[in-house]
């Protein structure tokens, strides 16, 4: 029991730990916006569902817990709901209420009354404060503990591999790959996995003169250091140096994390071109189910390598804090995403409101955010899928049923 308990500790834990940052940074995002822009703000809630903790600020705030930790949400005052999804029947009858009753300047508190450039500045201060909190963490990892680095330059090449095909030698230093500039090892290592099956050109530095080499990366399994196996794209060539940690001072550590910030961004959308072009499949898509097993793994690799408790203690935060940079990239861009009920399906409909000077129509939103709720449903449940099929839950379920 102890040990299921300590297997339990160590999956949820982290997670919850590492979502539970990410989501309140986003969810600040839009409360200090709309506090900046004198909007008056029902409620702050982390996790969905009866709260299991609130209290009442001197505000007015109601600032609450819910059982279910996979979210949140600020509720603005006048909102029907917690997605600040607008009913215009709702608005109308709030509006004619506060009219009757003398309160016409309570109207200029009300997110939804407020000017379309206001509610687009709130919406999108979600998803960009998980772009800020990425780039402190990036950085804050760069100037206080280094960053991994190794010249991009092959090593050792594979016989009968790509790069053997395409003419790759020991000392070659590739500078682009697709015309995307490469400066350290671990950038073409994440190019080539992204490439498979994919004729690529690697611009390489050789004895002087720059050639253009094009390979195609092998689709194959691939072990990585937490013994998930994954199909990715591989060369066949090695580097020639030792991996060393490179550190950063203050200036320069806020750059890389700009660009750390921005490498994910790019791998992602990538990856997305990819995936709807046909050309990988979407068994990476993973869902809060995989993301807390990875948290999990992670946290029982580094007690594996850890000397002791403050090693252990420390490189876990490390990591986990690293983690939640990426995590923090990857939910503020998917919130950025044209899909009702998302921040990016909400400034959709700013846009045309502001194009069209007119609101969309309320019938017309009503069906876009059900459609909308409807796709993230499915793509939850696709991702979940994903991760039991990765864990191979559904083979050990057969095996005891067996």
């Amino acid at each position: 029991m102890l040990d299921i308990l300590q297997t339990a500790a160590f999956y949820v834990v982290p997670f919850l730990l590492v979502l539970g940052l990410v989501v309140t940074v986003h969810e600040l995002g839009h409360f200090w916006a709309a506090r900046a822009l004198g909007m008056s703000v029902e409620r702050f809630s982390l996790g969905f569902g009866k709260a299991i903790a609130r209290w009442t600020d001197k505000s007015g705030v109601e600032w609450r817990i819910g059982w279910l930790p996979l979210g949140g949400y600020v509720k603005f005052s006048g909102d029907e709901n917690e997605a600040s999804v607008p009913d215009q029947d709702h608005l109308d009858a709030l509006r004619r209420e506060l009219i009757a009753r003398g309160d016409e300047k309570a109207l200029n508190t009300y997110f939804q009354f407020r000017p379309v450039w206001q509610r687009a500045v709130v919406t999108a201060a979600g998803p960009l404060s998980n772009f800020v909190l990425a780039i402190v963490i990036f950085a804050a990892i760069a100037f206080a503990v280094g960053e991994p680095y190794t010249p991009a330059r092959v090593g050792g090449v594979v016989p009968n591999s790509a790069a053997a095909e395409a003419g790759f030698q020991p000392g070659d230093l590739v500078l682009a790959v697709d015309g995307d500039p490469i400066d350290r090892f671990q950038e073409l290592e994440v190019a080539i996995k992204l490439r498979s099956d994919t004729r690529t050109a690697f611009l390489v530095e050789r004895a002087g003169e720059r050639i253009t080499l094009m390979a195609t990366p092998r689709r194959q399994e691939i072990v990585n250091p937490l013994g998930r196996t994954d199909r990715l794209g591989v060369l066949g060539i090695r580097s020639d140096t030792a991996l060393e940690l490179k550190r950063y001072g203050p200036v320069e550590a806020v750059g890389r994390g700009v660009a750390q910030t921005s490498e994910t961004i790019e791998t992602t959308l990538f990856y997305l071109g990819r995936l709807f072009t046909g050309r990988e499949g979407p068994e990476q898509l993973s869902g809060p189910l995989g993301m807390a097993h990875l948290s999990g793994d992670l946290a029982k690799l580094t007690r594996e390598q850890a000397p002791d408790t403050e090693s252990f203690l420390l490189n876990l935060g490390l990591r986990m804090v690293n983690l939640a940079a990426v995590i923090s990239v990857g939910i503020g861009f998917i919130n950025l995403l044209p899909i009702p009920v998302l921040d990016g399906g909400h400034l959709l409909f700013y846009a045309y409101e502001a194009l069209a000077r007119r609101p969309l129509a309320a019938k017309v939103q009503a069906v876009g955010y059900r459609a909308g709720l409807a796709l993230v449903l499915v793509l939850m449940l696709f991702a979940t899928w994903n991760d039991l099929q990765r864990l191979r839950v559904f083979s050990i379920l057969g095996g005891l049923g067996t």
